[in-house]
């Protein structure tokens, strides 16, 4: 499989109005081309790395699967708002997205860069996550089409 053929389902979205403020769960969002999610910290220059801009930190996703893996194997309970991820799905396969297009409902993203954890993480939630999610820390995006997403759209190449 090459990786890009695959349907997937959006689960979650969640965003922070500035850097190390709570993620708060959407029903829906609103998701601006070249800019991010509309009221997310990276949006409105308010994040933790905006000091650093890049343009793939527009949207940031991460895969249940990895969530649910670091439970199975590291008995580690990370519930998708505590990633500080903006988007999770379920059935994509975010590693093989780099520099691909794909849909979240109406919206076209482009995969840019793989998510590293980071110490910041850690250190916010007194939790041990930084070697296990390795690899699986999910995926930065550039929004190329704009739009409405909400929880349960389909994911899907472009």
């Amino acid at each position: 499989m090459s990786g890009y053929d695959f349907a997937g389902v959006l689960l979650a979205i969640h965003i922070a109005p500035e850097a190390s403020a709570p993620m708060v769960e959407l029903d829906a969002a609103r998701l601006v081309e070249g800019v991010g999610i509309e009221g997310d910290r990276y949006a409105t220059e308010r994040g933790t790395y905006s000091h650093k801009p890049h343009p793939d930190r527009q949207v940031t996703l991460i895969e249940m699967e990895a969530l649910d893996a670091l439970a199975r194997d590291h008995g580690i309970a990370l519930p998708p708002h505590e990633t500080r991820r903006n988007l999770t799905t379920g059935g994509v396969p975010l590693n093989h997205l780099v520099g691909r297009e794909f849909r979240v409902g109406e919206v076209v993203l482009l995969g840019g860069r793989l998510n590293v954890p980071c110490q910041y993480l850690e250190d916010l939630l007194g939790k041990k996550v930084f070697k296990p999610l390795i690899h699986r820390s999910g995926l930065n995006c550039l929004i190329v089409k704009g739009g409405t997403i909400r929880p349960g759209d389909s994911i899907r190449p472009a």
